[in-house]
């Protein structure tokens, strides 16, 4: 019997049918599923261990990482995907997977958006049916769907207001590439309620991370149809350092392709920088700069730091607009839309280390979904660039938000009013100093002090970071037994290896990696003996036992030196959650 029966907003069209995997948290594809078995590997995650092959899959929303969409293209081309997808909201990443596998490959999957009540009407459902905009529970296996014909386009019903320019992009009078490339834009632009498309200035690719053939396979085909790129385009990591991958011993079955595919985005105009931190570079955009950015970390720097304005882009997309050099008029591109709805109160817990701000980011992150927060209380802490780097980067690993204000910090943030655009928050948190000595042991998932492996470097390190580290270091030396390796960009490294840094960290014994960076780098560069990482990265510290299979140490940089010299964790608390901890041990008397 029949036990749920809605109508949701139809995303993409098809039907299926399976078995429901449920739950009420945003799930990051890249480093939360894995892209040949579909094994959710998000040890966070609720869903961490199942199988979403032939499933249905409901969740709130992605999260994390813009290569989710490539992941799922992936999954779908190889067989492994869910049986269909169903959001609470419009999800951009993930949906835009589906669009490309349709539009370039004539594969696809339905989607559909529910909304919240919809949504949470599943919770207890065990099988699931959808039907383009319909979903119908049954509590046993429904009986077998009536075949379909074979998937088509979804036709495009636009009602976006197109320039003579964009109309001769879509009538192939640019060439294949771009007329496709315009096509998926506007699909996606429809989706999120766009009206009119708009100029960007320059594009960060992020497609150019290797998931498996179809990533390949995606770029070859645009190369093969003379894709070119209209405005100046920079390139994400991609997943092997491009120079010295056969030094490094890292699997010609990997190299290859991934050197490959960073040529194919090359082939298309794009500039060497293969860096997940392109606001490093002396490319970064300026205040109110409309661009085109992908990569989570990077997006939400761009828009919280410096103030420049970007979607948080999936893979693909970013490709299709730098060919283009027009992008969907919504969301953060709108300064309306660019305002905080969440009120998070941060307690003053003292005097901080570097290990604070990742650790606050995670914990902020989650509290979020894809909510746009300001952050209150650090007014007078003076965070550094290399502090916002970390926190915008672990935030953007748990939220699917694409950006975040702080109170006196940040450029649109000035005051906590203005950055609520002088309206109250919709919601009003407290952050308690227990609350983040929860997350702390939450990115401690290592069970014992040992320390293997020192990974530095994600997002991918700066000058400054450099300096501070090689000051640490100066005079010392670690354990053979212990890798330290740092990932970074080309253009750092060379200006490190000038201002004398790289000298003093080589004598320590500091490994340097550019041109990919700890989401894609596994053995032999991580020591295959090697069972506990220690890093300052809280985006690090979430996905590593996922995409590794490691546990991992987080502590501050200079608690990262001191392990490589021992080779142990100390375990020690930063100053700033002593109270906390002694708060829980009274609790517990």
């Amino acid at each position: 019997m029949s036990e749920v029966s809605l109508n949701g907003r139809c995303l993409v069209a098809g039907s299926a049918q399976g078995a429901l995997l449920y739950a009420d948290m945003g799930l990051s594809f890249w480093g939360g599923v894995e892209p040949f078995t579909g094994e959710v590997i998000d040890r966070h995650h609720p869903l961490s261990g199942q199988i979403i092959t032939g499933k249905v899959l409901a969740i709130p929303s992605g999260r994390g990482s813009c290569t989710g969409s490539s992941v799922l293209l992936e999954l779908i081309l190889n067989g492994h995907a869910p049986a269909a997808l169903v959001f609470e909201r419009v999800e951009d990443i993930l949906t835009l997977g589906v669009l490309v596998a349709e539009q370039m490959f004539g594969h696809s999957i339905p989607v559909i958006s529910l909304g919240e009540a919809g949504f949470a009407a599943l919770r207890e459902v065990k099988f699931l049916r959808v039907e383009d905009a319909r979903v119908t529970a049954f509590d046993s296996a429904p009986p077998a769907m009536a075949p379909r014909s074979p998937v088509q386009k979804t036709a495009l019903h636009s009602k976006i207001t197109l320039t003579e320019m964009d109309q001769g992009f879509l009538d192939g009078a640019y060439g294949k590439a771009a007329q496709v490339a315009m096509g998926i834009i506007l699909r996606m632009a429809e989706l999120q309620g766009a009206t009119e498309l708009l100029d960007i200035t320059q594009a960060h690719i992020d497609g150019c991370i290797y998931t498996g053939p179809a990533s390949l396979r995606f770029a070859r085909q645009l190369v093969d149809w003379d894709a070119k790129v209209r405005v100046p385009t920079t390139l994400n990591s991609i997943s092997v350092d491009k120079r010295r991958w056969r030094e490094l011993g890292v699997d010609p079955a990997l190299g290859e392709p991934s050197s490959q595919l960073g040529d194919a985005y090359l082939d298309m105009g794009a500039r060497v920088s293969f860096t997940c931190a392109p606001y490093l570079l002396d490319s970064a955009p300026e205040l109110g700069e409309q661009i085109v950015w992908a990569e989570s970390n990077a997006v939400v720097y761009a828009n919280s730091v410096i103030g420049a304005r970007t979607l948080k882009y999936p893979d693909y997309l970013d490709i299709c607009i730098a060919l283009t050099g027009r992008a969907p008029k919504i969301g953060c591109h709108l300064t309306q839309q660019r305002l905080a709805t969440l009120r998070i109160d941060v307690p003053d817990v003292g005097e901080l280390d570097d290990s604070f701000y990742p650790l606050l980011g995670y914990h902020v992150g989650l509290l979020c979904g894809a909510n746009i927060p300001v952050i209150c209380g650090l007014e007078h802490k003076a965070p550094t660039l290399d502090d916002l780097k970390a926190f915008g980067a672990a935030f953007a690993t748990t939220s699917a938000a694409p950006m975040f204000h702080i109170a006196g910090v940040t450029p649109e943030a000035a005051t906590v009013e203005l950055a609520l655009g002088g309206h109250p928050p919709d919601k009003a948190f407290s952050i308690s100093d227990l609350d983040l000595l929860h997350s702390w042991r939450e990115l401690n998932s290592a069970q014992s002090p040992d320390v293997d492996a020192v990974t530095l470097g994600n997002p991918h390190f700066s000058l400054s970071e450099c300096a501070t580290l090689a000051r640490l270091c100066q005079g010392r030396r670690k354990l053979d037994s212990v890798a330290v390796v740092i990932t970074c960009g080309r253009a750092t490294l060379e200006r490190a290896q000038q201002a004398g840094h790289v000298a003093t960290l080589e004598t320590f014994g500091v490994q340097f990696v550019t041109d990919t960076c700890w989401c894609m780098l596994g053995e032999p560069v991580i020591p295959p003996k090697a069972r506990n990482l220690m890093t300052n990265s809280g985006k690090y510290a979430h996905y590593a036992p996922g995409l590794v299979g490691r546990r991992v140490h987080f502590a501050s940089l200079a608690e990262c030196v001191e392990s490589a010299c021992t080779g142990l964790a100390s375990g020690r608390l930063p100053v700033w959650l002593h109270a906390a901890e002694k708060a829980e041990a009274l609790a517990h008397v």
